[in-house]
């Protein structure tokens, strides 16, 4: 017997199907206009230092009898785990916004871990210059979050504002093994801040034919003072400067920073209690403060030749104080006034080794005895490499994973084994505030001890990484 075929549905159910099917196709296409991406890092570190400590507290007057002992201070093993989730979407054709949450976490701790001898892992307690970048609880917290209005007037001229992309910049990217620049400004300046910026993007440069680049000027807020009242309390830290890609096209790459540091404050607002009542007397003068201006230059070039990358990357730091002095010597009573000039260098080779899933770097820096680095946001969990006063030496290898094909762009995973010597010259990397102490003069050690700085000698750290970008 023939089989009777079903009737086709009414008309107005097949209307219902077609108009469900609108809003589901409007729903995705709302939602595929974010674009997700992210990484994961797992890392182990061995970390140990040799400093003095002495038998006396610290503010002890000249004459008073002194002595020291040598320590090691030593962490067999902490472990931090770090998950960044990165988003990206088009309010307009030309304006575009762009975030990262971050979480950063010890194991075993839902607070920054202890870095003893009044030094706290990362150099300095939690505040706006290193949120994300220290390992505190398992919270999602706003890393980057900025809106590029770009094309403006159909012209190659762009303005941005939010919290900055001012972390891991050039050349960190290939100790990182990430593919592209992380960030705008050199690594020497590592400071998550909120700014604006005001681009240009050229394709010729002084009548040169395809030399691309792009320059910019930039503002951004390293701290806000709050209600002032009567001009009795202090000013805004503020920073701006120019930033310019001076040529970038395939591997090769030339940059240029400037920028100034304006009323910088002694200490900024620690949000660790403890810390903020020790620093509030600002070694011993009363009260947090101004001290001036710090003028900052750098510049980094990056080529590959064959399987061999590397990069050169100098700077220049300067200190102009105002009658409250910087880098001053608390012992003398009298508050230093002279601009002081600190230079760098840092250097640094990759070779990918061919038909191998390996790659070795190397890479060395040197800061002189007045240097300041502006970068409390650095990677190196216990301190920054790139302020050391001294010379700091770095071995790594990265191996990476054969897990199939990568699923995106972003796709990709590594191990990276690495280690690092630091041979301090002078103590108080990353401090404005006080003078520089040649950690190997005997004559010099209770002047450091009077200033309450630590005199850490050398410092060893093996670290061991898993990542995956996705």
């Amino acid at each position: 017997m023939a089989k009777v075929k079903a009737a086709p549905a009414p008309v107005s159910d097949q209307s219902s199907r077609i108009q469900a099917l609108e809003e589901k196709s409007e729903q995705w296409d709302l939602a595929s206009r974010i674009q997700f991406s992210g990484d994961f890092r797992s890392r182990y570190d061995y970390y140990t230092r040799d400093r003095k400590v002495s038998n006396v507290a610290v503010f002890t007057p000249p004459g008073a009898p002194i002595t020291y002992t040598d320590v090691t201070d030593k962490n067999d093993g902490i472990m931090t785990n770090r998950f960044r989730l990165d988003m990206r979407a088009k309010a307009l054709e030309n304006v575009e916004f762009k975030g990262r949450l971050a979480m950063y976490k010890a194991w075993g701790m839902q607070s920054t871990p202890d870095g003893e001898g009044n030094t706290p892992i990362g150099s300095f307690p939690a505040f706006d210059g290193n949120a994300t970048r220290t390992p505190g609880d398992s919270t999602l917290q706003v890393d980057r979050a900025f809106v590029n209005w770009n094309n403006i007037g159909d012209s190659p001229v762009w303005f941005s504002v939010g919290r900055r992309p001012t972390t891991d910049g050039p050349a960190a990217q290939l100790r990182m093994n990430q593919d592209e620049r992380m960030a705008t400004p050199t690594a020497f300046m590592d400071w998550p801040f909120d700014g604006i910026s005001v681009g240009y993007a050229y394709n010729n440069l002084f009548g040169v034919q395809d030399a691309p680049g792009r320059i910019r000027i930039c503002y951004g807020r390293g701290f806000e003072a709050g209600l002032n009242q009567n001009d009795t309390g202090i000013n805004d830290t503020d920073f701006a400067g120019v930033s310019w890609d001076v040529y970038k096209k395939g591997d090769r790459f030339a940059y240029v920073q400037s920028f100034a540091a304006m009323d910088v404050f002694n200490y900024p607002d620690w949000s660790d209690a403890t810390t903020a009542a020790r620093t509030a007397a600002g070694y011993g003068d009363a009260g947090r403060k101004n001290l001036g201006n710090i003028y900052h230059t750098s510049g980094v070039y990056q080529d590959k030749w064959q399987n061999l990358n590397y990069f050169l990357t100098g700077a220049w730091s300067r200190t102009d104080p105002n009658d409250q002095g910087m880098l001053n010597d608390y012992t003398s009573g009298v508050n230093n006034t002279n601009e002081e000039d600190g230079f760098a260098v840092h250097i640094g080779v990759r070779y990918d080794i061919p038909d191998s899933l390996f790659k070795v770097g190397a890479e060395y820096n040197h800061g002189s005895k007045y240097w300041i680095a502006m970068s409390p946001g650095h990677d190196d969990l216990y301190a920054s490499k790139l302020a050391t006063r001294g010379n700091v030496y770095e071995l790594y290898t990265i191996y990476d994973i054969p897990g199939g094909e990568a699923v995106s762009k972003f796709g990709k995973a590594f191990i990276r084994l690495g280690y690092q010597h630091y041979d301090y010259n002078y103590t108080g990397s990353m401090d404005w505030n006080v003078m520089p102490y040649d950690v190997g003069d005997a004559n010099e050690a209770w002047k450091a001890n009077f200033a309450g700085q630590d005199i850490i000698e050398s410092a060893d750290q093996v670290y061991l990484t898993f990542e995956a970008s996705f």
